[in-house]
């Protein structure tokens, strides 16, 4: 471990995650609806292209939307999510070439989670951009490296997480969606290229994390028996202290 990596690592996470919170706010939506093109607030449109989506210490958009969710999702909790992550990250990995290829998954982690707090939705296009930061460095990683072997055990870890979590969305009153098994599969593949206790550790840490925080936002009223809890952001989380228990 070299404490300069983990300094840069860490200001690269909380650096690249202030740029988030405004995508957060637009995207939070109940499935099917469009990506919110004004503040609710003060109705102010955003503006057209790249600024209406990336802006950092915006004065608009998003006080009521940070304001509404049960934990933490605004421009700071943000940013020192995206830096304690990449802490993490490097800590755990030092200057193996794994942690560059997983780096740039932290800053989309955090808009993830950021977006399955407020509204309890994973959307397709953010696990899919995920997914298409996170294979192909490790894909690589493993066919330049000569180790074919990391690629067949990521790629079985994904289906077996993947199948497992699919079961438990089809069975009744689970409360676990669609998007939760996708982001389990793919969280897996980078676990399983790690290896097995990883996958475990990954697999096992994210049900240890959300009963921990069900009980205290029950304690502080900020939830009731029965409300829905997003799993994502829990998932997120024991993929890191899986990579950290590897």
């Amino acid at each position: 471990m070299s404490l300069p990596i983990v300094i840069l690592a860490s200001g690269y996470g909380a650096a690249a995650s202030a740029f988030l919170p405004r995508v957060a706010y637009r995207l939070a939506v109940p499935f099917g609806v469009a990506p919110r093109s004004a503040c609710a607030g003060c109705g102010r449109p955003f503006p057209a292209g790249l600024r209406g989506w990336v802006r950092v210490g915006s004065s608009c958009p998003g006080r009521a939307f940070h304001r509404a969710s049960p934990v933490p999702t605004g421009p700071l909790a943000m940013v020192a999510a995206g830096g304690l992550a990449a802490a993490l990250l490097a800590l755990a990995l030092g200057t193996v070439a794994v942690l560059p290829a997983l780096l740039p998954a932290v800053p989309l982690g955090v808009l993830l989670a950021a977006v399955d707090l407020r509204c309890l939705r994973l959307p397709d296009p953010l696990v899919g951009a995920l997914a298409a930061v996170v294979v192909p460095p490790l894909v690589l990683l493993a066919l330049v490296g000569g180790e074919p072997g990391r690629l067949a055990r990521a790629a079985a870890a994904a289906g077996l997480a993947g199948a497992a979590y699919l079961m438990v969305a089809l069975l009744p009153r689970q409360g676990l969606g669609f998007g939760d098994v996708k982001l389990a599969a793919l969280l897996a593949f980078p676990l399983g290229f790690l290896g097995w206790p990883a996958v475990a550790a990954g697999m096992i840490a994210p049900h240890l994390v959300n009963g921990p925080v069900a009980v205290f936002l029950l304690v502080t009223a900020r939830a009731r028996r029965g409300t829905a809890l997003p799993l994502g952001p829990a998932l997120l989380a024991g993929a890191l202290l899986g990579v950290v228990a590897a």
